[in-house]
């Protein structure tokens, strides 16, 4: 049986993943950079802000300074922070907040493993700190998604082995995290985007305590 499990929070908890998209669609034509369409951003999801700026720079064929790039991730963190004000309870997709009363009911530890640095200001927003044993720090980690680092740091939160986690995802990188972790990933989404060697769900509503118990069942034994 599973001890914990490990969510990411773009496109998993709520839909934070369509403001990360518009900001960086508004910072990338703000610099001259065509393409960052919706197909580009698949690209995006679940990678932190340094990587996710580097391959919109690459996808223009532009260099900018240190100083340069600094600012630019900082203008785009203050674009999504407006966005994100008005974030609110009624803004966690469905099936979540059950889910989460029925690990906290079944012993189960919670951690968050988001390249998100503001994860715990979401989570304030939506009322769903005190649900969660452990937020793992992206600002800690030597690399982010796809590699495994922020699984590992928020399976160590909850003082859990990876291999004893489900990780939930719907990034193709986020997905690759939790694998290379250790975990059991359970994807949100279709099988033409995550795999087809995982765990799906079309959406979150599906993601309930007894689906994870039989998904670990059948994969874990």
């Amino acid at each position: 049986m599973f001890e914990a499990v490990l969510f990411d929070l773009d496109g998993v908890i709520t839909d934070t993943a369509e403001y990360h998209y518009r900001a960086w669609r508004a910072l990338a034509e703000e610099i001259g950079i065509d393409g960052v369409d919706r197909e580009f951003n698949e690209q995006l999801k679940g990678v932190a802000r340094d990587d996710s700026l580097k391959k919109i720079l690459a996808l223009g064929n532009k260099t900018v300074s240190a100083d340069e790039f600094q600012k630019l991730m900082a203008q785009k963190n203050d674009n999504y922070v407006t966005m994100i004000e008005s974030v609110s309870p009624a803004d966690v997709y469905p099936g979540i907040l059950q889910l989460l009363k029925d690990l906290r009911a079944a012993s189960i530890k919670i951690a968050l493993a988001s390249a998100s640095k503001n994860g715990p200001a979401l989570l304030d927003k939506m009322q769903l700190t005190d649900y969660f044993d452990a937020i793992a720090d992206p600002a800690k980690v030597a690399a982010s998604k796809p590699a495994p680092d922020i699984f590992i740091a928020a399976a160590d939160g909850v003082s859990v082995s990876a291999d004893k986690c489900i990780g939930l995802e719907d990034s193709i990188a986020g997905i690759t995290a939790i694998k290379d972790s250790g975990a059991l990933p359970v994807g949100v989404g279709r099988a033409e985007d995550l795999g087809t060697d995982i765990a799906l769900v079309p959406d979150t509503s599906k993601l309930t305590l007894d689906y994870l118990k039989e998904t670990w069942a059948a994969r874990r034994g």
